[in-house]
């Protein structure tokens, strides 16, 4: 039976968004007040090989599993800034939550259907957020055998880079 593994924004994404951080002080992505849970590309990577060998190596056939993939943190698009803001000994601000105004933006250095879907993610994460299920960080970190990878130790790691 298959493995339904299902991830939250990957925080690997923010990559794309380093230069308005970087050179004007801006955490540009609507992501709202509700919350996300964004995940380590590591982690998920991790997890499908961990659960994927189980499977494998099981006696027999397992039942259908979904696995959400979710950070240890659950962050609005203020508490990105302030990361931002330590991380860079200097000020960064959150750009708000207007996805309309992000489509814009994106659609200047990407296809137009692209910075599309972006806007439409983007209304869903300020409506909604994307907030674990109880007991999600609890599952990954017993799988992993560790803590999950934090959005502050991306941040660190990607300002390190420059």
């Amino acid at each position: 039976m298959p493995l339904i593994l299902r991830p939250a924004y990957f925080i690997d994404n923010e990559v794309m968004v380093k230069d308005a951080m970087f050179k004007h002080g801006v955490y540009p992505m609507p992501i709202g007040s509700k919350g996300i849970a964004m995940v380590d590309a590591r982690d998920i990577a991790e997890v499908a090989a961990i659960e994927l060998m189980r499977r494998d190596q099981a006696p027999g056939m397992l039942p259908v599993e979904t696995i959400n993939l979710v950070g240890p943190d659950t962050l609005t698009g203020s508490d990105i800034a302030a990361i931002w803001t330590d991380v860079l000994a200097r000020p960064v601000i959150y750009g708000g939550d207007d996805p309309s105004g992000f489509e814009q933006t994106v659609a200047n250095f990407m296809p137009k259907w692209m910075a599309y879907e972006m806007r439409l993610m983007a209304e869903r994460y300020v409506s909604d957020g994307m907030i674990p299920e109880a007991g999600d960080v609890q599952r990954l970190t017993t799988i992993l055998g560790r803590e999950l990878h934090s959005y502050r130790e991306f941040a660190a790691r990607l300002a390190g880079s420059i």
